[in-house]
C-alpha cells in the first residue's frame, strides 16, 4: 500500500516548534495550498489550508528556516485522526505528516518579499563564528555543463 503526500503551498504563520513530553521536537504549521483551477464565477482559484505536522529534525530545520510566507514543498504522508471535541461529537481532521521540508522559493525572493525572518523568532540561526549554514553560490551561466 502506498500513503505518499507531495504539498507546495505558503506558509500560513510561522512554524511553532514545541516538544513532547518525551522530548521529541514536533513543528506544526498550515500550509497555504492554490487549487489547480479556478471558481468561474470569481475567476480565483481557492486556498486550501493544509495543517503540517514535522518530528525531530525536520520538524528543527522547519522552524529554523520557514516563516510566514515562505514557499515550502512538503513530502511526506497523509493522516486521518479521529478525536471528540468539548462537546463529546465525533470529529475527523486530516494532516500531512512530513518526512521532508524543502525550499519551494529562492532566499533571494523569499527576502524580497519579506518572508524568511528566522531571527528573533526563539532560535538562533547563526553560528557563533558568525558564518551563515550557506554559501551565495555565484551565479555564472558561462560554467554550467549543459
Amino acid at each position: 500500500m502506498l500513503n505518499k503526500i507531495i504539498l507546495q503551498g505558503r506558509c500560513g504563520s510561522d512554524p511553532e516548534l514545541r516538544k513532547t513530553q518525551n522530548g521529541a521536537d514536533v513543528a506544526t504549521v498550515n500550509l497555504a495550498v492554490d487549487r489547480d483551477f479556478k471558481d468561474k464565477s470569481t475567476g480565483k482559484a481557492a486556498t486550501d489550508w493544509i495543517p503540517v505536522i514535522a518530528w525531530n529534525s525536520t520538524a528543527i530545520f522547519l522552524s529554523k528556516y520557514f516563516s510566514k510566507g515562505r514557499m515550502a514543498v512538503v513530502e511526506g504522508r497523509l493522516q486521518i485522526r479521529n478525536w471528540q471535541d468539548k462537546n463529546g461529537n465525533n470529529r475527523r481532521s486530516a494532516e500531512a505528516i512530513a518526512n521532508s521540508v524543502y525550499f519551494g522559493d529562492s532566499k533571494r525572493d523569499a527576502d524580497s518579499q519579506g518572508g524568511f525572518k528566522p531571527a528573533g523568532r526563539g532560535v538562533d540561526v547563526t553560528p557563533s563564528d558568525g558564518h551563515s549554514d550557506f554559501d551565495e553560490i555565484e551565479e555564472n551561466e558561462s560554467e554550467l555543463p549543459f
